[in-house]
Order: structure tokens, then sequence, then C-alpha cells
């Protein structure tokens, strides 16, 4: 199964990662991606950037060495009404919103109030994918959280990250999640979280556990870039790249 885009991407913006745009762009041009998003952290997060950054984004070109570019944040849900550290006049303005809890940012709590959070953030009109649920630091009621996912119309990530460099202890609940997302027909996502460029379009250990817990491919939303765009677009979010020549950089 080929993926045609990476959702989840930093920058040197979130303070805890290595490289620039132009350089995650070139890596994935060469991995044979076809789009990226550009994910950074929202406020919330030590070293994250300015509220002004992600008002600023538009100053990106839609293209970068032929690769298809999102604008988009990695939003900190901070509470257990699952409140996002981004106001709506932000959020508006991007083409992907991807949220999640985060040591730092969300005070963590009992499987019940981080399940309220999760579906609490869910619910807001411009969250598209819930990022690495099965983080063992913040436990989830699995079922409720992907039944909220597929009837609230949101991804949920399965994070190659957290089997390899980040959230130790996240394999046995990620598969649990899989196979619900197999068993309710929710959508997935596959992101590498990639902090350096390196790592883009790296998927190796999530796709895995996509295959392992029998997820269909119409289940997941990054093997095609019309896919994306056609979910995003019906989301109302009208400025997602179209195909266009690639910026000369």
């Amino acid at each position: 199964m080929k993926l045609a885009a990476d959702l989840h991407c930093h920058t040197i913006s979130s303070g805890h990662a290595y490289s620039t745009v132009q350089e995650i762009a070139r890596e994935a041009s060469t991995k044979g991606l076809e789009m990226i998003a550009i994910t950074d952290h929202g406020p919330s997060m030590p070293g994250a950037p300015h509220l002004y950054h992600f008002g600023n984004l538009r100053v990106l070109p839609e293209e970068i060495y032929g690769v298809k570019i999102l604008k988009g944040v990695e939003a900190n849900i901070i509470d257990y009404e699952g409140t996002l550290d981004l106001p709506k006049r932000y959020l508006k303005m991007l083409d992907i919103v991807l949220a999640g809890f985060h040591t730092y940012c969300y005070p963590g709590g009992t499987v019940e109030e981080n399940t309220k959070a999760m579906i609490n953030a869910m619910k807001n009109p411009f969250v598209d994918i819930v990022v690495h649920p099965g983080n063992p630091e913040f436990p989830i009621n699995i079922s409720k959280v992907v039944k909220a996912a597929r009837d609230l119309n949101v991804f949920i990530e399965i994070n190659n990250s957290s089997f390899t460099v980040s959230r130790r202890g996240s394999e046995e609940n990620c598969l649990a999640i899989a196979k619900k997302c197999a068993e309710l027909g929710a959508g997935i996502s596959l992101g590498s979280d990639a902090h350096i460029a390196f790592d883009v379009g790296n998927f190796h250990k999530a796709m895995e556990v996509v295959i392992a817990a029998g997820i269909k491919e119409q289940q997941i939303l990054n093997t095609s870039v019309d896919k994306i765009k056609k979910y995003l677009e019906e989301k109302g979010k009208g400025s997602v790249p179209k195909a266009k020549k690639a910026s000369k950089i």
C-alpha cells in the first residue's frame, strides 16, 4: 500500500524539531510524496511558536519541489472540555488541524475525563485528525473515541513516532485502536510525526499495525491526494492547494 502524503510534520518552529519547511519538502520530494502538512505545535507547548506564526502561514507556497503544502497545526487539547490552544480565528485560516494530548499542555485525568476531552475536541468543526490517541500517559475508552470519530467524520492517527522515539508503550493501545477502527469503519491517517526531515514519509511501523488490524485501504486518508482534498473541501477548507506547476526554489 502506497501513501501519497505525510500529514504530520514539524519544523524548527516547533522548538524541538530540527528542519526547515524547505528541507522537509525536499525530503518529501526525494521520497516521492505528493503532499505534506506542516503541523507545528500550538502555542501552549514549551518552545512553540506564537499565534502570529499560524496567521502568517499564508506566505508559504502551495508547492515546493513539486510537493503540495498544507498549512496546519498540531493543536494541543488543554482541558477536559476539549478546548484547543488555537482560537477559532486562526483555526479557520488553516488547511488542516490536528489535535491531541501532550505533556505540559493537558493536565491528564481518568479514562472518563480523557475520553470526554478527546471527544469534545473532535466536536470542534475545524479538527480533522486526532493524533497519537494510543499514548499510555492519557488512557481513553477506545470504543467510545473510535465511534465518536466515525460519527463526527474525524480521522484517527496511527503515529509512526509512537513506535520509535516517542510515547513508549503505545504499541498495544495503537493496535487495539486500529482494530476497533477496522471493526467500526472509522477513518485512519498514518503520520510520521517527523521532527527532522529524514523521518518525513516514514510510516513503516504504523503500516505494520494497520495491516495487522485489518484496516482497508479505503479507510486510510493519505493514500490519495484527491481523497485528502475532497475530505478537507467537504469540511469547508477551500484553500487546499490545487494541482499546478511546482514552485521554483
